[in-house]
């Protein structure tokens, strides 16, 4: 019986050194299971397992917020190992917190867990509930500390993170503009936890007012609600209070009517600047009516616990102004890291920290920035004016004729995005157009011109440069683009092009982010809203409040969240708001 083993073998194993094919049987319980399969030699499969398994590029992401989020949801290259840091263990839809701070939404229905959302991904991605309090670009790693979010009894150690690629998306704090009293005194509008805080001090105030020790002056002083920052979010807030107090509160509260006030302070002259003319005058005319006092040209100077300190632009004379409860909402500022790491990157001069158009943070290898904590530096056709211009002179007669331009006028367009509104403003058609235009805007055809014209021409294009606004939009968009390059990472250089793109290079390289503008709204209140679209579209009243509602709900991070937030918005209609503390 052995050796008819032995012979068997000996015939498969001559068969597979032959044939390269493999018999194999297994005997189980006295019978017998043959498997018959193409194979490579013995060699081969020991030289593969002895093989190290390849490691995957380490991609950490600083932040949950909309660019973090938006990132991570259009990731989809599986060669990258992601890591989440984060002090909040969830994403939050922040463009409905007003509504969170008077109970029209519910806290729980803005927000998706990160987990989640990231679960949900056929990659390995994995979340860590912390705060970054240092970058170290030199040995690529990122310090991490507990947050003050836990109840739990016990220190945790601060721990270190690696990385390959790093895309810090932090976001932004509240910007005081080192106004005195500010942060002990005002509440901001920045995170679900603010709009619960206020809420609950909304509450509280009407509470106190409501005890019988309290004198006429004490009451109007607690009743007297003021919202400093006429900007979208601050008008935004002024209107939903007023609703909540003159909608529900009142009806609880008849006897403290005449002590309610709303004020709105603004700095410049008009609120809503950002937005068209005819929504500013119709919003300060709505406000008019509905009795929220409007301060224009007020700068807050000062804020105790009782009475914020105005400097009218107009006069110079300042005021006290008592309240109640005040709601900081005037722009925002850069966090404590990242000043911090701008500092160490050589970029401690700025406000914000600079990136390239490819959002790559300038200065630093593999990092990367995006939101509201950094800002694209966006080059100017001027630097570049020799190198342009050199590259469309093939000839090197140091003359040009406009159809020399024919190979990188696609290029100039899309590096220099300027360019394109400088062509608006001047209502020409083509970058061409630019080119044969005389300073009157009379066309010339035909004409050469030398380095000196060519300058002159583009002189003006730089002036239209613009910051990009500091909006969820603009973070959604920057996440979704740099996914995409990530994404294509593999197939492209890794890193893209420098500062001039031109179609000759002979590769597929990544184009430069360009921000899409979608249109903004700004609900007023009483169920009407402004909304300002693309194509110079003003929209005002009832029926934009609706269109409202169809955006807002189409934008929400997922299915769960909408029925959340539309279920939220008809209980409100049919049993009002919710006036408990909770």
């Amino acid at each position: 019986m052995r050796g008819s083993y032995y012979t068997f073998y000996q015939k498969a194993y001559t068969a597979f050194r032959d044939h390269h094919k493999l018999l194999a049987v297994c005997t189980i319980s006295g019978g017998g299971l043959v498997a018959y399969s193409d194979v490579r030699p013995f060699g081969s499969v020991y030289a593969d397992a002895a093989q190290p398994t390849t490691k995957k590029t380490k991609v950490v992401v600083l932040g949950t917020g909309w660019a973090g989020t938006s990132f991570l949801k259009n990731l989809k290259d599986p060669s990258f190992d992601v890591e989440v840091v984060s002090p909040s263990n969830y994403f939050a839809f922040t463009p409905l917190l007003p509504s969170v701070t008077v109970g029209t939404v519910e806290a729980r229905s803005v927000v998706e867990p990160i987990r989640t959302i990231v679960q949900k991904k056929d990659m390995d991605i994995r979340f860590k509930e912390a705060e970054c309090y240092k970058i170290d670009t030199v040995n690529q790693k990122v310090h991490c500390k507990s947050t003050q979010n836990s109840n739990i009894a016990g220190k945790a150690d601060d721990f270190t993170v690696d990385y390959d690629y790093l895309v810090v998306a932090m976001g932004a704090r509240a910007n005081t503009f080192n106004t005195p009293g500010v942060v002990e005194n005002a509440h901001f509008l920045k995170e679900v936890e603010d709009a619960l805080r206020i809420r609950r001090s909304i509450i509280d105030c009407f509470e106190r007012a409501s005890l019988p020790s309290l004198s006429e002056e004490e009451k109007q002083r607690i009743l007297h609600f003021v919202v400093v920052g006429g900007g979208p979010t601050g008008v935004e807030f002024a209107a939903e209070l007023h609703d909540f107090l003159h909608e529900d509160l009142i009806k609880l509260y008849p006897s403290l009517q005449k002590y309610t006030t709303v004020t709105l302070l603004e700095a410049s002259d008009h609120i809503l600047n950002m937005f068209d003319k005819r929504i500013t005058a119709f919003a300060e005319e709505k406000f008019k009516r509905d009795g929220i006092q409007v301060k224009t040209g007020s700068m807050v100077v000062k804020v105790t616990d009782k009475a914020i300190s105005l400097k009218e632009r107009s006069t110079g004379e300042t005021k006290s102004l008592p309240f109640g409860m005040v709601v900081w909402s005037t722009g925002i500022g850069t966090r404590p890291v990242i000043m911090d790491f701008m500092k160490q990157i050589g970029q401690g001069n700025r406000r914000v920290m600079a990136t390239d158009e490819w959002l790559r943070v300038e200065g630093v290898p593999n990092v990367y920035a995006l939101g509201d904590c950094a800002t694209i530096n966006q080059r100017s056709v001027m630097e570049d004016i020799a190198a342009i211009f050199s590259k469309a002179d093939k000839n090197k007669t140091g003359k040009l004729n406009v159809g020399d331009f024919s190979d990188v006028i696609n290029d100039i367009t899309e590096r220099y995005p300027q360019v394109e509104l400088h062509l608006k403003s001047q209502k020409l058609k083509s970058f061409v157009d630019l080119l044969q235009s005389n300073k009157d805007g009379t066309a010339k055809q035909g004409t050469q011109m030398d380095i000196e014209k060519f300058k002159a021409a583009l002189s003006e294009v730089d002036s239209k440069m613009k910051s990009l606004p500091p909006t969820a939009q603009v973070a959604a968009q920057q996440g979704e683009y740099l996914a995409k390059c990530f994404n294509r990472m593999k197939e492209c250089d890794e890193n893209p092009e420098g500062p001039i793109r031109f179609r000759d290079s002979g590769r597929h390289r990544f184009k430069p982010f360009r921000y899409k503008h979608l249109g903004q709204f700004a609900p007023l209140g009483s169920d009407q809203a402004a909304a300002q679209l693309p194509g110079d579209w003003v929209s005002i009243g009832h029926s934009t409040q609706w269109l409202w509602y169809s955006v807002y709900a189409s934008k929400l991070v997922s299915w769960r969240t909408r029925f959340l937030v539309v279920g939220d918005w008809g209980r409100r209609y049919i049993f009002g708001r919710d006036s408990s503390r909770i």
